[in-house]
């Protein structure tokens, strides 16, 4: 499946051009490399960021009305001391709760993994698009190779911030090298195509 079609492409690429990065500029021809922080852009692009938040929204609505169900399930555990043990009443009341705890225990299940499966689905699509993009601009500029690689900068007051900078695959690039913005750009522009519906599904 195609995400662009000659038009959102040809709008793209003059987009694009328009703003062209100066990665690809005083390399030597045969080999181009450049480098891009997916991390970044999954953080930062404010399309990727509305449908995480979006996610989460429902999480929490999810957790309030999680909250209601278990304090009717604890009333009704609570009215078992009401009637006798060994009783008519009790041991609907029993079946009851026992009835409310079960349902309730697949309802979290179902419902948790529905939302966990719309997350990765998210990241799932967006790389996709951020791979695309990178194709995209790669091809434009005739790049040989693309590095990922962290932005991030090491923060001695955490100490996990410390790891990931000594872990980091490259210890130094130019920075005209990077291509980062020119992704998000490209995210932009297929963002923008899809939400006005003229995506080719060829």
């Amino acid at each position: 499946m195609r995400l662009f079609g000659k038009k959102a492409l040809l709008l793209a690429t003059v987009s694009l051009t328009l703003l062209a990065p100066s990665f690809a500029q005083g390399q030597d021809a045969a080999h181009r490399i450049a480098v891009v922080d997916v991390a970044h852009i999954f953080k930062n692009h404010p399309g990727i960021k509305a449908q995480v938040e979006k996610v989460e929204s429902d999480l929490k609505a999810y957790d309030a009305q999680l909250q209601a169900k278990r304090e009717e399930l604890k009333q009704a555990a609570e009215q078992l001391k009401a009637y006798k043990v060994g009783s008519a009443e009790y041991a609907a009341q029993e079946e009851l709760v026992a009835s409310m705890e079960s349902k309730l225990r697949l309802d979290m299940a179902r419902t948790r993994k529905e939302l966990a499966d719309a997350e990765a689905k998210i990241y799932f699509q967006n790389y996709k698009l951020i791979a695309d993009g990178v194709k995209f601009l790669a091809n434009h500029y005739k790049i040989n190779l693309v590095l990922r690689y962290n932005s991030e900068d090491m923060d001695l007051a955490n100490g996990e911030s410390v790891i990931r900078g000594v872990m980091k695959n490259i210890v130094y690039h130019d920075e005209s090298l990077d291509m980062t913005k020119g992704v998000m750009q490209y995210l932009d522009q297929s963002m923008k195509t899809a939400n006005s519906g003229s995506v080719s599904t060829k």
